[in-house]
């Protein structure tokens, strides 16, 4: 099992140059998620969301403020963070193995050893006799699954996820939270989810940060005091719920607009299938 970290995040602020005006698309972020903790981040759209992924993981580099994984400033992309985009890119001529194992191809272990690390982890995502397959042989839903095997296989400290099943059905989406929910109790480590769905957030993070757009910058931080596992169908479940959904209402009317939407299951909504992990 992994050893989980702590992230700090101190005063963290980045901008764009864009026709030759900065652009400020986070400002004084400052939030600390703890060694094994689920963290969901919800806002409207442009608030900077999956920048603020994009910088943990540390495919941007420039930015105002700290970004501190167990005290050390993060510099470049590491094995000690997994991340999940939105869409999976899946090499379409490799096998479900295969595509798991790039995950390993610079981890210092014996090829055995990276044998045995590609098998645990599919059988971790629920995917054993899918071993041979290729990808165009697979559901929306289990390629998702393969791209989350592959981000854990290296064993990374923290697991970024960037709306990881935001283009499946709403059947497909919720079974495949609550396989995450296991693999997150299971593995014990930190995970960090960014998603337009509330009722995903309340059902997974431990806490919520709502973010506000121009620039992004968190409104508020909602504890989930709630045990595992959680009834949607609960009063409590549901207050929380509401409680996270208020904090929209402050909102310009265009990004309240955006906000509501996530109100209502994706899989409604006519858009291709976005889902990526490195």
């Amino acid at each position: 099992m992994p050893q989980a970290a702590t992230l700090a995040l101190k005063g963290l602020s980045k901008q764009y140059t864009v026709k030759e005006e900065s652009l400020a698309v986070l400002q004084n972020i400052d939030l600390t998620v703890n060694p094994g903790e689920f963290v969901s981040i919800v806002g409207s759209s442009g608030c900077g969301k999956s920048t603020l992924l994009r910088l943990i993981i540390g495919l941007e580099l420039e930015h105002e403020g700290e970004i501190l994984l167990d005290g050390t400033p993060i510099t470049g992309t590491s094995l000690e963070r997994g991340i999940v985009f939105q869409e999976h890119r899946l090499l379409p001529w490799l096998t479900v193995e295969q595509n798991v194992s790039l995950g390993l191809i610079n981890a210092p272990i014996t090829e055995a050893q990276k044998r045995r690390a590609v098998q645990e982890h599919i059988e971790l995502v629920g995917l054993v006799g899918f071993e041979k397959a290729l990808p165009y042989q697979l559901s929306g839903g289990m390629a998702q699954r393969v791209s989350i095997a592959r981000a854990l296989v290296n064993k990374p400290e923290i697991l970024l996820l960037d709306e990881p099943f935001g283009a499946l059905d709403a059947l497909t989406r919720a079974h495949l939270q609550q396989e995450l929910h296991r693999i997150w109790r299971r593995e014990g480590i930190t995970m960090i989810l960014v998603t337009h769905d509330v009722e995903e957030a309340v059902f997974l993070g431990d806490k919520v940060v709502v973010m506000e757009p121009r620039p992004g910058r968190i409104r508020r931080i909602v504890p989930v005091d709630l045990p595992h596992p959680r009834d949607r169908a609960a009063y409590r479940f549901a207050s929380v719920k509401e409680d996270v959904l208020r904090e929209f209402g402050g909102q310009a009317p265009e990004d309240r607009l955006v906000a509501e939407e996530v109100q209502f299951p994706r899989d409604l909504r006519l858009s291709p299938t976005i889902s990526f992990a490195l």
